[in-house]
């Protein structure tokens, strides 16, 4: 396999701890390092201090009985993979895909909560992140709704459960999208915002302080400017909510925005964007890939400006660039598609599959080639996440040992990457 030039230039910089090309303006400050916010407002630097060490660490503080994609052994040593690395932000680490019936499994609030607590003893200031995504089922109708739903968005208080039907578009777009029973909720539709809160309410209650909202573009049906205020009478009720609710007064709010950002009246709803790195194909070096601005939907230098949820204003927002899941294709392994498959692979199977070598080395380059070409952006480095079509159900940067016998070992390589930037 032949190296490009790139991977050298990195190894020598992060050997001296150098910046690479034109890094220099977009690395933390020493000293300058704070992870503190409180009362709904974090500053541009602390998010940034936050992204700049952000991990996926897909459903770490879910528990047996309660994970969407089959078993999730060996935990306990990703808990300490994440002290050893010194991570900061700990995204999806507890979500449903559907399956509501999780929000009436007791064990699902008390051990997470359990977890995040014991994690806090060892570092109060790391975030975990929830999500809340674009899917509702049948099964949402279990689900008995407290009062102080109704109360936040000033509505009578109701005896009464979740309505499915009530949360699809009234035209039928996306109702029954991932299966019969399973839609696409409607964010224009009361009774979607009802449900979301509910479930960031209880999130923040058991130590979250970061949602994800998944494809929030997607959910915004019946007229963009509608949607649009749908989506901020939503988070408006959240983040008051937080002020009571989470640790320390704040929640962080996110979606995977292909356009770059959702604005209205000058002001950003979400606190950042999140999308995938959108993973260009080298033809001729099997296997391989780059980055590169403009290609497919990538969302380099593509963010747009306003004045976010803190009062601070940006040219263009901050966002986080992951190592997505969403399958594979009937083209595995071959190149030039030109379509968000990697040789046919969704990002995080493709990055599962390759040599350790190599996945170390694109860490490193992928890393560096966001930060020097977009200083808003922050690559999120993969921890646990669901793959698909491999020898195993889930991806783990561990160092392989008898504690983790599945670990691919980038744990090393991320400590190393965050200590010399």
């Amino acid at each position: 396999m032949r190296k490009r030039t790139w991977i050298s230039l990195v190894f020598v910089c992060s050997l001296l701890s150098l910046p690479i090309g034109n890094c220099a303006h977009a690395q933390q400050a020493k000293g300058d390092s704070s992870y503190n916010f409180v009362n709904g407002i974090i500053s541009r630097q602390v998010l940034e201090n936050y992204l700049s060490r952000s991990i996926t660490q897909a459903e770490v503080v879910a528990s047996e009985g309660c994970y969407n994609d089959g078993p999730y052994p060996n935990k306990d040593d990703d808990y300490r993979m994440l002290k050893h690395i010194g991570a900061k932000f700990i995204g999806r680490s507890i979500y449903s895909w559907g399956k509501e019936h999780f929000f009436q499994t007791p064990s699902f609030w008390a051990n997470a909560k359990a977890a995040i607590d014991d994690y806090h003893a060892y570092d109060s200031t790391a975030v975990f992140q929830a999500g809340i995504f674009e899917i509702v089922t049948e099964k949402v109708e279990d689900i008995a709704i407290p009062a102080w739903v109704f109360e936040a968005f000033g509505l009578p208080v109701e005896q009464r459960n979740f309505v499915y039907r009530s949360m699809l578009n009234r035209e039928g777009r996306l109702v029954d999208h991932w299966r019969k029973g399973s839609s696409v909720p409607d964010i224009t539709q009361r009774e979607t915002r009802l449900f979301f809160y509910y479930l960031a309410r209880r999130y923040m209650e058991v130590g979250i302080e970061a949602i994800h909202f998944g494809q929030a573009q997607l959910m915004a049906m019946d007229g963009r400017e509608k949607a649009l205020i749908a989506w901020k009478e939503l988070l408006d009720n959240v983040r008051t909510a937080a002020l009571t609710v989470a640790r320390r007064g704040t929640v962080i709010c996110d979606s995977h925005l292909p356009n770059g950002g959702m604005v209205l009246d000058g002001k950003l709803l979400f606190d950042f964007v999140s999308f995938p790195l959108r993973l260009k194909e080298i033809i001729n070096e099997p296997q391989q890939v780059q980055l590169e601005v403009g290609y497919y939907d990538g969302i380099y230098r593509e963010t747009v400006g306003g004045i976010t949820p803190s009062g601070w204003s940006c040219d263009h927002g901050v966002y986080l660039v992951e190592f997505d899941n969403f399958g594979i294709s009937k083209h595995r392994d071959e190149p030039n598609w030109k379509d968000h498959y990697a040789w046919g692979y969704d990002e995080i199977t493709w990055f599962h599959k390759q040599p350790e070598v190599y996945r170390n080395e694109f860490l490193h380059y992928a890393y560096h080639w966001v930060r020097t070409t977009d200083p808003n952006g922050f690559l999120q480095m993969p921890g646990s996440r669901i793959i698909t079509g491999a020898d195993t159900n889930r991806y783990r940067a561990n160092t392989q040992s008898p504690n983790c016998p599945m670990g691919k070992g980038q744990e090393n390589t991320i400590k190393e990457i965050w200590e010399h930037n």
